[in-house]
């Protein structure tokens, strides 16, 4: 009997590389990447649910950039692009009867435009405004845990920002932290089931080679 029934993504890193269109706005890698930062920080400290693009506005005045460049982000958003080995790696695990899901810090709007950006077909898409609260709070988890039907030892998570190990570590999914882009991990994160800066061992961590 196959070890899990689902598997949760994160979107906007484990999926897309949203990192490059952060970057292009901000108009410099290291510009993108402190902004970046600070959205993360930002976002996975905010708890209930306030508008998206309101705190990548935060993100980018706190670290000395316009907050205009919020507004242009979410203008940009339908040139995300999946990394290159998503979409054949869904399709795989779709064809193999997994049930497939996203749970994303983002808003309702900017998830579907994000979803649409993944030639492949989700069985739910679950945003923090769907939620009404933040990755890494355990409740968004939840919520595409019911909406997919499995229980969470059914179910693996694959993570894009370390951050998410808290809160799925609290529901007790089972997580393959797909770090493109190399990470730091604070000190306290619980470890990962596996840690690789691709898709490429994903299928045998669901148990197929």
């Amino acid at each position: 009997m196959p070890r899990y029934d689902a598997v949760l993504f994160d979107l906007l890193t484990a999926l897309l590389d949203s990192r490059s269109l952060w970057n292009a706005v901000a108009g410099d890698d290291d510009a993108g990447r402190r902004w970046r930062a600070a959205y993360l920080r930002i976002t996975y400290g905010t708890g209930a649910y306030r508008p998206y693009e309101d705190l990548v506005a935060e993100a980018a005045e706190a670290v000395g950039l316009e907050r205009r460049l919020a507004a242009a982000l979410d203008t940009h958003y339908d040139q995300l692009q999946p990394w290159p080995d998503v979409v054949p790696t869904l399709g795989r695990l779709s064809a193999a009867g997994l049930k497939l899901g996203v749970v994303t810090n983002c808003s309702r709007r900017l998830g579907r435009i994000a979803v649409g950006r993944i030639d492949a077909a989700f069985d739910c898409v679950v945003t923090a405004e769907d939620a009404g609260c933040y990755k890494p709070d355990p409740r968004t988890y939840r919520l595409a845990l019911d909406k997919l039907g499995v229980t969470p030892d059914r179910c693996l998570f694959v993570a894009g920002s370390v951050y998410d190990l808290i809160g799925t570590t609290e529901v007790g999914l089972a997580t393959y932290w797909h770090d493109r882009i190399g990470m730091e991990a604070p000190g306290g994160v619980p470890p990962p089931l596996m840690h690789e800066r691709t898709l490429a061992g994903l299928p045998g961590c669901l148990g197929f080679a």
